[in-house]
């Protein structure tokens, strides 16, 4: 466990704070003022951190593991819209105005979550109106990423899906290694299944096959390595 991890409920919120884009030019005395409304929270790998429907009046930033941001569709099917690590946040929306989640939030694994309420957020915002520069810039890049999770849903073949899916995932999350790109999956095989819009049967099937070409490495369940990154570009191409 890291220093950071260890200290982290000791600390007033800054582990937090230094890693979210939004703060990154804040004045020194600026950044302190939101250490301290910080409120920290450990959830346990599956537990739920919002519902859709609840009232969206927090900044929810990941401090430590992952979590997924997810609706059900008409078939009662889970799917995953957003995966979020280490100093990224949702509930950006409250901060502009209060309203209701539209979808809901549960830790992929043990994860620590810093929240700012909105009412305190309001103060420190009024005297510094660049971080809502910053949430819009955040949020035009989330509404990419959906338009693109869109067009992979309606109009690419389980191949490109796929292909579109590992790269994300080595943007992300990969390490480049003596190998390839070594990624620690985010998501089970059930999870990635949902996230693409096919069976797990399919992508188990898949994956195997492109192991088989010697695109990628299975290591157990939990890590993948990218052997052949133009692999999954020509794909795309």
């Amino acid at each position: 466990m890291s220093q950071c991890s260890k200290d982290c409920f000791k600390c007033t919120g800054k582990y937090c704070v230094s890693k979210v884009y939004i703060f990154s030019t804040l004045q020194p005395e600026i950044f302190k003022k939101i250490s301290d409304i910080i409120v920290t929270r450990k959830y346990r790998k599956g537990q739920v951190i919002f519902f859709e429907g609840d009232v969206e009046e927090k900044l929810y930033i990941v401090n430590q593991g992952k979590i997924k941001v997810f609706r059900y569709n008409r078939e009662g099917r889970e799917q995953i819209l957003y995966i979020l690590s280490e100093g990224e946040f949702i509930g950006d929306m409250s901060l502009l105005k209060k309203g209701s989640f539209q979808f809901n939030a549960e830790a992929l694994e043990d994860a620590v979550i810093c929240t700012i309420a909105k009412d305190d957020f309001d103060k420190i915002v009024t005297k510094n109106p660049e971080i809502i520069l910053k949430i819009l810039e955040v949020l035009h890049d989330r509404l990419k990423n959906l338009e693109d999770l869109i067009q992979n849903l309606s109009t690419k073949d389980v191949e490109a899906r796929i292909a579109s899916m590992l790269l994300g995932f080595a943007q992300d999350f990969g390490v480049e290694g003596d190998e390839g790109i070594i990624i620690d999956l985010p998501l089970s095989r059930e999870e990635m299944a949902n996230y693409i819009g096919v069976t797990r049967e399919t992508i188990s099937r898949k994956l195997t096959s492109l192991q088989e070409e010697d695109a990628i490495k299975l290591v157990g369940t939990k890590k993948l390595i990218i052997n052949n990154k133009a692999y999954f570009q020509n794909i795309l191409e």
